[in-house]
């Protein structure tokens, strides 16, 4: 009976597995790409470059609470900072966290601020790569370009595929974020899986169907 309840009634599921795929869908990828990015500058042989790697690492290890509370007043529609910066440049200021459009993209965007998790991987990875191979390529009249499309890229795929898998794992379980910002709203356009989930187990108490 549950689960034809689930598949068969349940509206509010279908829309927990829609708000789901789509953070996952657009999260992942750009969590690879600003990770990768990150990695890339922070892998110059520069002076100072341990302070660097200190400070684009701190925020992924600030507590899931701290940071959201951090993001409510960020993205807060009248004297949030992000929406100032915007006015001084005269763009349109979104309603962020109170607008069915841009919940779930405000949410990606926070999370995105967690990336150095990943950044730390990356910048292994990238250490890991012999550099005789970037010589060679060098000698054959490669560019920079050409270097890190033929060299980094193939180099990098075991460390790309594992922080594939590891996104893709977390962003299907996100939760603290939706749960503290907006609660599911506004009109259930952030309910993700785990807190529909969370709503069915504690909130109802509907432990079985849970």
């Amino acid at each position: 009976a549950n689960y034809h309840d689930l598949f068969a009634s349940d509206r509010l599921f279908g829309v927990s597995l829609y708000n789901t795929g789509y953070y996952v869908l657009f999260f992942v990828p750009l969590q690879i790409a600003l990770s990768l990015a990150l990695a890339l500058l922070l892998n110059l042989q520069v002076h100072g470059i341990p302070i660097y790697r200190t400070l684009f690492y701190i925020p992924s290890i600030v507590p899931a609470v701290a940071n959201s509370i951090l993001w409510i007043w960020i993205f807060q529609p009248q004297w949030g900072l992000l929406n100032y910066g915007l006015s001084l440049l005269g763009i349109e200021r979104p309603l962020w966290l109170s607008s069915i459009e841009w919940s779930k993209p405000s949410l990606i965007i926070m999370s995105l601020w967690g990336s150095g998790g990943a950044m730390i991987i990356f910048l292994a990875g990238l250490q890991g790569i012999p550099q005789h191979l970037y010589e060679a390529a060098e000698l054959d009249g490669a560019n920079r370009w050409r270097r890190f499309w033929h060299v980094t890229i193939p180099m990098l795929t075991p460390t790309t595929f594992f922080v594939l898998v590891l996104g893709v794992i977390g962003s299907f379980q996100v939760f603290t974020q939706a749960y503290i910002m907006t609660g599911g709203g506004p009109a259930n356009s952030t309910l993700f899986y785990m807190l529909y989930l969370y709503r069915r187990a504690f909130v109802f108490q509907n432990m079985g169907y849970a």
